[in-house]
């Protein structure tokens, strides 16, 4: 039993031992994992303890930086303050300054009103006093002198205008001279230039044809059995033909230039062939009229070609050539139009104008007298009128129509082509006219000068071209002199005809003569 015991017991016994020496083991272990746990535990405080004293040294080092910047801040701050604060106080001091400045001034300024009060009040009294004395002054003047007081202004406004005209006389002469010194040397460039690039010849007017024959034989042949031949001449040309005594010439007159010149072409045609009779002398008309008429066209288109226009109507090209048989105080119309049409164009060049634009008015400028013996009016606004019907531009025909200034200018052209028509007209050799005409502008000259107040002499010179003057020192200033030389240019623009234009001098001298005995 005891060794079935033994066996029964033992295996118990050894699983008893077993599980006790696990348990024992167990224990043992748990010890050493908890004393092992217990280290771990051990050194993590140690260093959570290290890291918190580091975090706090580093948390204390930053609170001190941080206390360190707020103090330097801080100081800034109160350094800026102190600043301000004392730019504030010097700026109160300033403020207290001009306030009291001003508190100083004001009480100036009330003090000045004051002054100035009592300065008005005595002025006031003073000009009641000197208002007072002035009319007793007056009075007693008028006493004196025997003098009104209208009589006495009007003395004194007398002077004074008789200053002021002296005065401005001195002026205005001053102010010419520039002038003229300003403008004399470009107008002589522009015209020298123009009439360098230009020269024509000069043709004289025929105021009436006279034509050579051989003998006075012809002359009865002329006239004719009971004057059948001069009739028929005359009924057939519209032209007088004048049969006196002169040898060996017969005289033709006209106001038609163009049948003046078909009459003095039959006559020396039937002169020359020496058959003479009224079948012949119409046979001979119609051969003459026609050929003038084809020598018409030929002169107006070669004027017109010579200057190079375009688009000029055949009836005015007719006109054109129309001209080359009428003349003006002895210059030829047709050489005189294309003369300023070349003078024309030059200046216009210079000026920066249409050079072309003032060819064309050059030469159309005169057209109206190659029909003003047939249509009433002046030949400028007969002009004007034949280029308006052709649809001419408007810049050309106010050029014409008022180149002698019968209608108001309305472009540059128009006073350019007044200017060169004067130009032409007025250069030596260009025309003539007859010594009753040209005696007859000399008297009108000096009359002119002779009704102006304190002119004591005047003479006429260079061909009626200049007038010299010659004034009484003591009625005429210096500086009326010039107003006087002014005054008679515009009587003589005005009540005068002349070519180019007339010098006025005026001579104000003053000759003090003694003698030694």
């Amino acid at each position: 039993m005891s060794t079935d015991l033994l066996e029964t017991v033992g295996p118990a016994a050894g699983v008893i031992v077993g599980f006790l020496g696990h348990i024992l083991y167990a224990r043992v272990s748990g010890k050493s994992k908890v004393a092992e746990g217990e280290k771990i535990k051990g050194d993590a405080e140690k260093e959570a303890k290290h890291m918190v004293r580091e975090a706090r040294v580093q948390i204390k080092a930053e609170q001190i930086k941080l206390k360190d910047e707020a103090a330097k801040e801080m100081k800034e701050q109160r350094k800026e303050l102190k600043q301000v604060e004392n730019r504030l106080e010097q700026r109160e001091d300033n403020l207290e300054k001009k306030f009291s400045s001003l508190d100083a001034k004001i009480d100036s300024l009330d003090k000045k009103d004051k002054d100035v009060e009592q300065t008005k009040k005595r002025l006031a009294e003073k000009d009641v006093e000197l208002k007072k004395t002035i009319s007793q002054q007056i009075d007693e003047l008028e006493r004196v002198a025997h003098l009104s007081r209208d009589d006495a202004r009007e003395m004194i406004l007398d002077k004074l205008k008789s200053e002021v005209k002296n005065e401005s006389g001195i002026m205005v002469r001053n102010v010419l001279e520039e002038a003229k010194q300003k403008a004399q040397s470009k107008a002589n460039e522009v015209i020298a230039s123009a009439i360098q690039r230009y020269a024509s010849e000069c043709v004289y007017e025929r105021t009436s044809a006279t034509i050579q024959i051989p003998n006075d034989e012809m002359k009865g042949r002329i006239i004719g059995r009971e004057g059948r031949n001069i009739r028929a001449l005359e009924a057939s040309t519209g032209v007088s033909i004048l049969i006196d005594d002169t040898p060996n010439a017969i005289v033709i007159t006209c106001f038609d230039p163009v049948r003046k010149e078909v009459a003095r072409q039959m006559v020396e045609r039937l002169v020359s062939d020496g058959r003479i009779h009224p079948t012949r002398i119409e046979e001979l008309k119609k051969k003459v009229e026609k050929e003038i008429e084809e020598n018409i066209q030929e002169a107006g288109e070669a004027a017109v070609l010579e200057l190079g226009l375009q688009n000029i109507a055949l009836p005015i090209v007719k006109l054109i050539g129309r001209l080359q048989y009428r003349y003006s105080y002895s210059q030829n119309v047709l050489k005189h139009s294309i003369e300023c049409a070349y003078f024309m164009g030059s200046i216009a060049a210079e000026l920066g104008l249409d050079e072309m634009k003032a060819r064309r008015i050059g030469l159309l400028h005169d057209i109206g007298k190659a029909v003003d013996h047939e249509i009433e009016g002046t030949h400028a606004r007969i002009g004007a009128d034949i280029l308006r019907k052709h649809g001419e531009d408007k810049d050309v025909i106010n050029a014409v129509e008022a180149h002698h200034e019968e209608v108001d200018m309305k472009t540059v052209y128009a006073p350019l082509a007044a200017a060169t028509d004067a130009l032409s007209a007025s250069r030596p050799g260009a025309r003539s006219e007859t010594t009753e005409l040209y005696l007859k502008r000399l008297e009108q000259l000096e009359t002119i000068a002779l009704e102006f107040d304190g002119v004591d002499k005047c003479f006429a010179l260079q061909a009626g071209r200049e007038l010299r003057v010659v004034v009484l020192p003591e009625k005429i200033k210096e500086g009326e002199a010039q107003m006087l030389a002014k005054d008679i240019c515009e009587r003589i623009e005005k009540e005068m005809n002349y070519p180019g234009q007339i010098k006025v001098g005026v001579i104000r001298e003053t000759r003090s003569v003694s003698y030694a005995k």
